[in-house]
């Protein structure tokens, strides 16, 4: 039976000004419906462009992205990405923000009724339903992040791709967005794949860690299989020998691979 996401053979070359530079080298990755996969490594890894290829925005250069055995070659509403920039347009409101997607996925599929019925479910569960007539420039950084989640999740993908969705976020509202994410994940059994520089973030979100060499010719070192039951409290993981055996895994090959560029 074929992986619901197959990452085949792939490689990533981007050229400028007559030269070539190989980015991903023989990336090969399967993954499961409803997990949650989170990619690490040092910044310029390519570990976006990864994300990039699995979106669609990005041509792969050799091999396929493979969703339900249908290769990937193009943006769709089937793969939604929410970014560190929460990239909402700034004169609409929260809720015709996600209306824009709505819109766009679901017209001639649900009525109107039925799609601000659909708008509203997917604010209220990322608990946004009370700023329905907030502009950006209204609301909080986590917020906003909140609004780019329901946006994405309102057009009912296949796989949620985030990009750093936290990284420029205070500690205390990353913290509840990381919880909210866990939620929404164990409701809605949906699959997810999250770029990351944040060990215990990665550690505390996902089903397995793809910890990425260093660039050029980045490949995946290794995959670490995250075995704690679920749901997951953060305070009762602090001192869970299994957590604190992940987190160590994961910090070993991040500064085994950062002392191997420097001794380069």
């Amino acid at each position: 039976m074929p992986s619901y996401l197959k990452i085949d053979h792939l490689d990533k070359s981007f050229s400028r000004g007559g030269q070539t530079t190989e980015v991903l080298k023989d990336i090969n990755l399967d993954i499961e419906q409803g997990e949650y996969i989170s990619i690490i490594g040092h910044s310029g890894c390519g570990k976006s462009t990864l994300l990039n290829l699995i979106a669609g925005l990005t041509p792969v250069s050799f091999g396929a992205v493979l969703l339900e055995n249908k290769e990937v070659n193009a943006p769709g509403p089937d793969r939604a990405v929410v970014f560190q920039n929460h990239s909402l347009l700034p004169w609409l409101t929260v809720y015709e923000n996600v209306k824009l997607a709505v819109d766009k996925v679901f017209s001639g599929k649900k009525s109107k009724a039925e799609r601000h019925d659909w708008i509203m479910q997917n604010l209220d569960l990322v608990q946004m339903g009370h700023a329905v007539d907030k502009r950006p420039s209204e609301i909080s950084g986590g917020m906003k992040q909140r609004v780019g989640i329901a946006r994405a999740l309102a057009m009912e993908p296949k796989i949620l791709l985030l990009d750093e969705p936290f990284g420029a976020l205070d500690a205390l509202t990353r913290a509840h967005l990381q919880d909210s994410i866990m939620d929404i994940h164990a409701r809605l059994k949906n699959t997810m794949i999250m770029i990351t520089h944040d060990v215990d973030e990665a550690v505390l979100l996902s089903d397995r860690i793809v910890m990425m060499t260093n660039g050029p010719s980045a490949t995946i070192g290794e995959v670490l299989s995250v075995n704690l039951p679920r749901p997951r409290k953060r305070l009762e993981l602090v001192s869970d020998s299994r957590y604190i055996s992940c987190r160590e895994a994961v910090l070993r090959f991040l500064y085994e691979r950062h002392r191997f560029v420097e001794a380069a």
